[in-house]
């Protein structure tokens, strides 16, 4: 058996994977599959694509595949890159003399870069002005964010610091857009879809569009899923829809990198740079390169990236080294993109013959001090996630069972009960009521109230 055949012949496995993930979220459906080499090896699906019709998931169902959109605005930025026509080390504001105005109290404008930016190191503030996602807002247009530069702050000192950023994405949108006289969408379709023959991907509305799921939101205290209501335009940082087969062709073409295969859309140099770790943005275990994220699990290294938005959550991840990827989409709200992940691992065994080796660690005893702050925390109404601050691993930390393997490390300051937070630079400063009991902690600029036992 090839190892091709191999990676194709675990389909029972993804499937028991692809069902106890969606069925474990409580998600109406989803699409997942394995891609080995260039080949899309195996797909399942699972679930409903619309509820209220009783629609069944399909392979050809289009999703919003949110910030996966940025691996795409990467690679137009890095063909203008290699044509001569920008630089990495540009600053933004040479493109963009709106910034000039920005407030930037850590560094000159001109700190903020291109390759910083698409690195997520620029500093800059994680959205927009205007957005707010409690509300599901997203301020999505870009001349109305350029229009108001006195409202957009370079949050922490450049590459300093790893710091997602939504808007460094959608200004980046903008400088292809300047560089190239086009419109960002047209760019794309033109330079990068139609040459790689992704005819399903782009912004809607998208012929057939019959064929695109419907979102749904977080899940409250019941089984009833409302549909999600869009958010506005989004454009360069996440707007894009697509399907399994053209994801699995984005997937084969960086894999394709690591077998020497040319393109005119991106050379196999370049596409290897973006993959490339550059910056830590989780202790040892997770770092950015230009656009692409890289995680490290049981010794091997992922490439990809997942994306969350209003009634959609996505994931794609690629492992250069056994040639094998794993997509999934699925139509619902959910922080735990894991399944990406244990779907490539499977597909890896599969092409490698490897069984993983885990190592348990041995525990160690929580500090007393630490003790009164452990507990479970909720937003106000018991939406979305619940976050656990825990004693995990010899470290206090904030983690959280919808995305088990993110978390925040917390270290005691000065200040009573303010704990600095890595990786993203901020603090969690943790309340107490007059009999000193810990009732809440302000983390994300949101209070989340302690929960306590039933009596």
């Amino acid at each position: 058996m090839s190892d091709i055949d191999a990676v194709g012949a675990a389909g029972s496995e993804y499937a028991d994977q692809l069902a106890a993930f969606v069925r474990d979220n409580r998600l109406p459906g989803g699409v997942a599959g394995v891609v080995h080499r260039d080949r899309l090896v195996w797909t399942g699906t699972v679930g409903h694509a619309d509820l209220a019709s009783g629609t069944p998931t399909t392979a050809a169902g289009r999703y919003d595949v949110a910030s996966i959109t940025k691996t795409f605005t990467g690679t137009a930025v890095m063909r203008l890159r290699d044509a001569g026509l920008l630089d990495l080390d540009d600053p933004a504001v040479t493109w963009l003399p709106e910034l000039r105005a920005m407030t930037s109290p850590h560094a000159r404008v001109e700190a903020v870069t291109i390759g910083r930016m698409l690195a997520h190191e620029s500093g800059l503030m994680a959205e927009p002005p205007g957005t707010d996602w409690a509300s599901g807002r997203y301020q999505g247009v870009v001349a109305e964010t350029l229009s108001r530069p006195e409202l957009l702050t370079v949050a922490a000192r450049p590459h300093a610091a790893h710091r997602y950023s939504d808007l460094a994405y959608q200004l980046l949108g903008e400088i292809v857009a300047r560089v190239t006289g086009q419109p960002f969408p047209d760019y794309l379709r033109e330079q990068i879809l139609v040459p790689l023959g992704l005819a399903a991907t782009g912004y809607r509305p998208l012929p057939e569009d019959a064929r695109a799921a419907t979102g749904y939101q977080w899940r409250g205290l019941t089984d009833e899923l409302d549909p999600a209501a869009g958010i506005g335009p989004v454009w360069s940082e996440g707007g894009l829809w697509s399907c399994l087969d053209d994801l699995a062709r984005w997937v084969g073409f960086q894999l394709g990198a690591y077998r020497g295969e040319e393109s005119p859309v991106l050379s196999a140099e370049s596409r290897r740079e973006m993959h490339r770790a550059r910056y830590l943005a989780g202790g040892w275990s997770e770092a950015w390169g230009l656009s692409w994220c890289t995680t490290r699990r049981d010794d091997v290294s992922w490439i990809g990236h997942s994306g969350g938005i209003t009634g959609f959550t996505s994931t794609l991840w690629f492992d250069p080294d056994s040639q094998v990827g794993a997509i999934v989409l699925v139509n619902g709200m959910t922080g735990d993109v894991g399944l990406g992940h244990a779907l490539g691992a499977t597909a890896r065994r599969a092409a490698t013959s490897g069984k993983p080796e885990i190592a348990i660690a041995t525990p160690t005893i929580t500090p007393l001090g630490y003790r009164p702050l452990l507990g479970i925390y909720a937003r106000p109404g018991l939406g979305g996630w619940l976050m656990r601050v825990e004693w995990r691993d010899g470290a206090l930390v904030v983690t959280t069972a919808e995305a088990p393997a993110w978390q925040l490390t917390l270290t005691p300051t000065d200040e009573p009960d303010v704990y600095a937070c890595a990786p993203d630079g901020g603090t969690v400063t943790f309340a107490r009521n007059d009999g000193g009991a810990i009732v809440s902690m302000r983390l994300f600029d949101t209070a989340w109230q302690r929960l306590e036992p039933a009596a």
